[in-house]
């Protein structure tokens, strides 16, 4: 896997995922180049909302091939190791079977293309027939360990069957894949046929769509166990934002106090006019009283990172992986030379003014060694667009065209260009960069493109999205 990949994960999200090694230094940063016709900027998206609200983390465990956890499953099962290394390696494969399913299937939904289309489902059928009988040839003897083993059979089955089902219900209309469609059916069935014999679901539970899908978050949930990295996060300069907030009120209040007696020389006695002059005081005192503060606390918190996160193992506690975040709105003048260089190059009718949003983030690996068989985290970063899309024209234009004398019309979108650039730096290596365009338009991303670095620019190895291929054969 390459070090960056940027692909489109919903209509308006895109996902970023790298891989962190044993001991391992790296800092990421991504700044999104948001033309000003878009209407996006501090005073319409905050840092804060941004960040809670659009930006979702998810680091765990990897291997580079599904082998490694079931080999470590089998040996335990062979040498009656411990119940706690049983379910660990197994909620591994599971976990890593799931993420794989879930991302290929959602791949495979994008095209429009049936003859693609349906050869990817060929694929993705094979894949997920195989590795569930590999994952069933090595159901456990000792009685305490088959509950655990079910759990994650049921979950596996039921998620298989509705992702495969999901694509079929929005599959691309073609008569010539009919022997395709009843393949992935019948899969479909014999999954569900599968779990009634294992009984894994009441009746009463199959019955009612919200008890099933309760009950495999809460598989979902069991099978995350020892593999998710345990997230604790907090907001950093509480401190400064509260000596902010003084310095800020004591100017204000010397300034307004200053006023008042001046006011007083002015009006001698208590008079309506001198009421009012005081009332014009405070209400200008209110109305420039936050932005006084908010602008005295960025220019302390200029360059700081923004929050901290702590990234725990959950099976034994201790520390894996400590980070830095930065979100911010950057000036064009104050992108790194190498990123004003890249841009530099765009087309001419693509320089227009944009709003500079910087996301940066700094990940240290506390560990000497990960659990046997993983030798990498892998985070997953997903940005959503919907913020930016929030405030674009909706296409009320049409294009006219004459064919034979007929005059006819086609209503037409608004797109904009967002351009993404992304650094990285890697312990005391050189940084590398890589861009990516994205066309965006308010319903959903319509391409994501990488484009080419000018020369003398150290590129990062990455591809942005492509045409799905399974990554069920190459975890």
């Amino acid at each position: 896997m390459p070090n960056i990949r940027v692909k489109q994960e919903e209509s308006l999200s895109i996902k970023l995922s790298h891989l962190l090694g044993i001991d391992q230094f790296r800092r990421l940063d991504l700044y999104f180049l948001l033309p000003k016709e878009m209407g996006i900027g501090p005073h319409t998206l905050t840092e804060e909302d941004y960040f809670y609200g659009s930006i979702v983390g998810r680091r765990s465990y990897y291997s580079e091939g599904l082998h490694l956890p079931l080999v470590q499953t089998r040996f335990i099962s062979q040498s009656k190791g411990s119940l706690a290394q049983f379910r660990l390696y197994q909620n591994l494969f599971s976990y890593q079977f799931a993420i794989a399913v879930e991302a290929d299937s959602r791949e495979l939904s994008q095209l429009q293309d049936p003859a693609e289309f349906y050869s990817g489902l060929v694929i993705l059928c094979d894949q997920i027939e195989k590795l569930l009988r590999k994952f069933r040839r090595n159901e456990p003897e000792e009685p305490k360990w088959v509950s655990y083993f079910e759990n994650a059979d049921n979950y596996l089955s039921w998620l298989c069957e509705q992702r495969l089902l999901k694509l079929l219900a929005h599959a691309p209309r073609s008569s010539e894949h009919s022997d395709i469609v009843n393949r992935v059916v019948e899969l479909c069935r014999q999954e569900n046929e599968y779990r009634n014999q294992r009984q894994y679901n009441s009746a009463q539970t199959r019955s009612e769509p919200n008890r099933i899908s309760n009950k495999m978050l809460l598989l979902r949930r069991l099978i995350q166990q020892g593999v998710v990295l345990k997230e604790e996060q907090k907001p950093l300069g509480i401190g400064v934002k509260k000596f902010a907030t003084g310095i800020a009120t004591s100017l204000i209040m010397i300034i307004v106090s200053s006023l008042i007696l001046k006011a007083q020389g002015v009006f001698s006695g208590l008079t309506i006019v001198l009421v009012l002059v005081l009332s014009v005081i405070y209400g200008f005192r209110e109305i420039f009283k936050d932005d006084f503060r908010n602008a005295i606390w960025r220019w302390l918190r200029k360059g700081k990172p923004r929050w901290s996160r702590t990234l725990r193992d959950t099976t034994s506690k201790s520390v894996v992986v400590r980070q830095l975040v930065w979100l911010d709105y950057l000036k064009p003048k104050a992108l790194p030379k190498e990123v004003t260089e890249i841009l530099s190059r765009r087309n001419r009718q693509n320089q227009v003014d944009v709003e500079v949003l910087h996301y940066g983030v700094t990940s240290r690996v506390r560990v000497s060694e990960f659990l046997s068989g993983y030798s990498t985290i892998k985070e997953q970063l997903t940005f959503s667009l919907a913020p930016f899309a929030r405030y674009l024209e909706r296409g009320k234009s049409k294009i006219y065209k004459e064919t034979d004398g007929k005059i006819s019309n086609d209503s037409v979108e608004r797109r904009y260009q967002v351009n993404l650039v992304v650094k990285l730096i890697e312990d005391k290596a050189a940084p590398k960069f890589a861009r990516y365009k994205i066309t965006l338009s308010r319903s959903q991303i319509v391409d994501i493109a990488e484009i080419k670095l000018p020369a003398g620019i150290c590129p990062i190895a990455s591809h942005s999205a492509e045409p799905p291929k399974t990554d069920l054969s190459t975890l």
